[in-house]
């Protein structure tokens, strides 16, 4: 009675029957599939990480690249406006220099008028320092121009008196009280002058 109730042992409590489902499983195709998916995932997230960490070494690379750019220029600009400054004040050094030596003779000449009785020699020094100083700053670029007996130029000229005479055509430089200068091809001061106009008298020009 006893031996007929005795179960018959399972084929999955038999030594072995584990590791044969196991391989059973392994080579069934589902389970195939999904562990090639899974490997392939890996792979992808792999490569994916590496990418992102080169990403990320060259975004730094970047960065600081930018920061050594931009620091270059904040110094190249302040260079350049310690430069600017030191030019707007030495432009003129040359200027200056050639000027000098004009002054010093022009102050000779006052004391020596002041102990000469001649003025006449005096005048004709001025005279000439005068058209020396002319001719030096004409290497700057610097030109009188002549207006008497020229046609009334509003661009070039600024009237102070408008005259009546019979030497010149109406609208015409009569009389030049200050000359005009051109500094190159630009005017740097208009010459201001009397005008001629068929008129009985003078009129003041406001």
């Amino acid at each position: 009675m006893e031996e007929s109730q005795r179960k018959e042992p399972s084929a999955a409590s038999e030594p072995g029957a584990e590791e044969d489902m196991n391989k059973l499983s392994e080579t069934h195709p589902d389970v195939k599939h999904q562990k090639n998916k899974k490997k392939k995932e890996d792979k992808e997230i792999e490569e994916l990480t590496r990418k992102v960490e080169e990403k990320e070494k060259e975004v730094k690379q970047q960065h600081d690249r930018l920061l050594r750019v931009a620091a270059d220029l904040e110094n190249f600009k302040k260079r350049g406006a310690r430069e600017k400054e030191d030019w707007i004040k030495f432009a003129n050094e040359d200027l200056m220099k050639s000027i000098l030596p004009f002054i010093d003779n022009l102050t000779r000449a006052v004391n020596h008028a002041e102990k000469a009785a001649d003025t006449g020699v005096m005048i004709e020094g001025v005279r000439l320092i005068l058209q020396q100083l002319l001719q030096t700053l004409s290497k700057f670029g610097l030109s009188p121009f002549e207006s008497v007996g020229k046609p009334f130029d509003p661009a070039m000229h600024e009237a102070m008196l408008v005259v009546e005479t019979d030497q010149y055509e109406p609208n015409l430089v009569v009389e030049e009280f200050q000359k005009g200068y051109f500094l190159y091809d630009r005017l740097l001061r208009p010459a201001t002058v009397s005008v001629s106009k068929s008129q009985q008298k003078e009129i003041q020009v406001s």
